[in-house]
């Protein structure tokens, strides 16, 4: 049976974290509290990787992005000066990047067609607290039954693992109910002008008083 583990409290945060830690380093999966829905990952294992594809039913072309603690935790990505710019204004929070990397930096997983990987600093203390525990970054992808919206609270995130069959090696760490929000601004910044793939929590305009020759 998945373990479901109380985590919405700084007490909840210093009492579980390594314990869920050691469980992604085992190759487990986890669904976990962010700062727009209920996120689903894992450390950057194969076997986990390969199981969490299995298990979201994703295309395995479809790269995962990844939440990090800061850039150093990311050697071999491209730090192009538009991103270390954004970076520094909006993280933590709900932007994502997508950098190039060196090739055979990274698995498979979470390369994208054009050699890039996409990273985000979230607010979230659950997540600050699993990330700073595990000492590496973990995978992100919504937490959601095909078809479906993804889960804002700890009920519909119940109901996907069970909907997964409640595996043992799938755990849920229980943030409670999250608000409503917007996804995470995605931004390219692998080109001569940065590029905005998805508007966001962050707008254009916003991410334009910092660099002012991104495209929409």
């Amino acid at each position: 049976m998945s373990a479901i583990i109380p985590f919405r409290t700084p007490a909840d945060h210093a009492r579980e974290s390594a314990r869920i830690a050691e469980h992604l380093r085992r190759g487990g999966l986890l669904i976990y509290p962010t700062e727009t829905v209920y996120g689903l990952g894992c450390a950057l294992r194969r076997s986990a990787l390969e199981r969490l594809i299995a298990v979201k039913g994703r295309d395995a072309a479809k790269p995962f992005l990844l939440l990090i603690s800061e850039p150093a935790h990311v050697p071999g990505l491209e730090w192009t000066e538009p991103a270390r710019r954004l970076a520094a204004e909006f993280w933590p929070g709900p932007l994502t990047l997508a950098l190039r990397a060196t090739p055979g930096a990274y698995p498979a997983a979470v390369v994208g067609p054009a050699g890039t990987v996409a990273v985000r600093v979230s607010p979230h203390p659950a997540v600050r607290a699993i990330i700073g525990a595990l000492g590496e970054p973990i995978t992100s992808t919504s937490a959601n039954i095909h078809g479906e919206m993804p889960a804002r609270t700890v009920d519909e995130a119940r109901r996907i693992v069970e909907h997964f069959g409640s595996p043992p090696d799938l755990w849920l760490a229980d943030g409670g109910t999250l608000p409503a929000s917007p996804p995470s601004t995605i931004v390219d910044c692998t080109g001569a002008r940065p590029r905005v793939l998805r508007e966001g929590a962050v707008p254009l305009d916003a991410l334009r008083t910092i660099v002012d020759e991104i495209n929409d």
